[in-house]
């Protein structure tokens, strides 16, 4: 899993071979070469990690583990050691702040949700938002999301359903509300569903979802309205 600061000056690695630890590379502007800067350790195994929108901190979920971390940043694109770990439902598979870094989404592959978390940029700290969980349909298995641009809506990912629902983003309560359901599948198939990952094009105009078992790549035109 890698992920890229704010201001694309550094690139965090995870490394999920014993022992757990990032890796912090500078990046070079003009060439795109990277320079290793250190490791630094995880609480675990991790499945997807990013950071928060001030650069300042490195969250990351943990699938083997059923968990959510928190490492500080330093100022010279270092990750510092955890500050905060916390146990979610199983298989804990994607985490992202939102635009505003004040909630923090992360799903539970295993637990058919998606916990909602409150952010406390200057101290790293995450609690629970009211609600603290939005509940998907049962074996759903929600993998991967991503906030539209605008951040009005949120697309996400069933791994175990190949499933694609379309929700709207309350962005003052930090509360999700299901518009849409669709699949990712080809029409006919009947195997097992074995989805991956989502990504919307740059001007949010087309939607794509990969399916590994039909080994596919489907394609969705979003309404902007």
């Amino acid at each position: 899993p890698l992920a890229v600061s704010p201001d694309k000056h550094f690139l965090y690695a995870s490394l999920r071979s014993q022992p757990y630890r990032v890796t912090s590379f500078a990046v070079d502007a003009a060439s795109g070469r990277l320079t290793r800067l250190g490791e630094s350790s995880l609480a675990d195994s991790m499945a997807n990690i990013d950071t928060d929108r001030s650069g300042h901190w490195l969250l990351s979920a943990s699938y083997g583990g059923g968990s959510i971390a928190v490492n500080e940043i330093g100022k010279d694109g270092i990750v510092g050691p955890t500050r905060q770990l916390i146990e979610t439902a199983p298989n804990a598979h994607a985490i992202h702040a939102d635009a505003t870094n004040r909630f923090v989404l992360a799903t539970s592959l295993g637990g058919d949700n998606v916990s909602i978390w409150r952010f406390d940029a200057q101290r790293g700290r995450l609690t629970p938002n009211d609600p603290p969980l939005l509940a998907t349909p049962p074996k759903s298995g929600p993998r991967h999301f991503v906030w539209d641009k605008a951040q009005r809506f949120v697309y996400l990912l069933g791994e175990l359903d190949a499933s694609l629902g379309v929700y709207a983003w309350d962005g003052q309560r930090g509360t999700l509300r299901e518009l849409q359901r669709t699949t990712t599948l080809p029409a006919g198939f009947a195997g097992k569903p074995w989805a991956a990952d989502l990504h919307l094009s740059p001007d949010g105009r087309f939607l794509y979802a990969s399916e590994r078992t039909t080994s596919t790549i489907s394609t969705f035109r979003v309404d902007p309205a």
